[in-house]
């Protein structure tokens, strides 16, 4: 029995898939790269004039594509076939299919990339660029300083509301956590002063009374382009190079493990639920170890 939808039943169900994603609490970004691949996965049978099956050899013909014609990366890649897969999951529950074809589909080999994190002298050096006084370097020095400290990702950041955040006490309260799950994020003094420096500055922005705590330049909002495109232009002034959002993060980790602290504490604190995850952005802790281990080991002496 052929169990897989008409060509245009995906498109049909896409509204009501949404709406079930949106019911589980999925964080906008997670629902927006789900969508992506069923959207981009129709729009290619389109194109190929194919059914836009959930089989084997269709979405394995679609990943081809991606990779081959249009030249993605293989974790975008993946990402496109976790959307499919997780629409087909959906439609299984829904009754819409008896099973997931394209559950056991083999997702294309991720390089591992090793992100190295800023030294000291280097987050130092990017914090020079916001040492004046007007409206970005304020915002840029504070948030700078918070993403490196709490290793918060760039989207939770700046989600980040004004009732979220407590100088005093020296946390945030971080509501759209992946997965949907939140967390209380600490800092100390002098990120919490830097905030406190950027939030006095913020009331004389035009968008001031905005429930956002981070605001854009010229009466917009902060969003991620923004946080990207002001990195970018301050790694360029401080001569660094490849410095985004995420690399605060491995930043943020490799400084808290640097320090003492716990790989529990600091799952806590980055919002990591398992271990997994812990060991992509500490490895280039361990090969710190492993370098200062083998200088102090003097193996080469023979």
């Amino acid at each position: 029995m052929d169990n897989t939808p008409p060509h245009d039943d995906l498109e049909t169900l896409l509204p009501s898939w949404e709406l079930a994603l949106r019911a589980e609490r999925k964080s906008p970004a997670t629902i927006t790269s789900y969508r992506k691949g069923v959207v981009q996965f129709i729009a290619w049978a389109h194109e190929q004039d194919v059914p836009a099956h959930l089989d084997r050899r269709t979405v394995r013909g679609f990943l081809v594509y991606l990779m081959d014609e249009k030249g993605v990366q293989p974790n975008t890649a993946v990402s496109r076939l976790r959307g499919l897969r997780r629409m087909g999951s959906w439609m299984v529950e829904e009754g819409e299919l008896e099973h997931n074809p394209v559950e056991d589909v083999k997702p294309p080999t991720v390089p591992k990339k090793v992100v190295e994190p800023l030294s000291d002298e280097e987050v130092k050096a990017l914090l020079a660029t916001c040492k004046g006084t007007a409206f970005p370097d304020r915002r840029d020095d504070a948030l700078i300083r918070f993403m490196v400290e709490t290793g918060a990702r760039a989207t939770e950041a700046l989600s980040l509301a004004v009732a979220d955040v407590d100088l005093l006490q020296g946390v945030a309260v971080i509501r759209s956590g992946k997965g949907g799950k939140g967390r209380v994020v600490p800092y100390g003094s002098k990120t919490a002063q830097a905030m406190d420096r950027y939030r006095r500055a913020r009331t004389k922005h035009p968008r001031a009374d905005s429930s956002n705590f981070w605001l854009g330049d010229r009466g917009h909002l902060f969003q991620y382009q923004g946080l990207y495109t002001s990195l970018e232009t301050r790694s360029k002034r401080a001569g660094i190079a490849h410095v985004h959002p995420h690399r605060l993060r491995h930043t943020a980790a490799h400084r808290w493990l640097s320090a003492g602290g716990s790989e529990q504490g600091l799952m806590a604190v980055a919002g990591w639920e398992g271990p997994q995850m812990l060991g992509r952005y500490t490895k280039a802790r361990a090969t710190d170890r492993a370098i200062n281990e083998s200088r102090n080991l003097n193996l080469g002496d023979l």
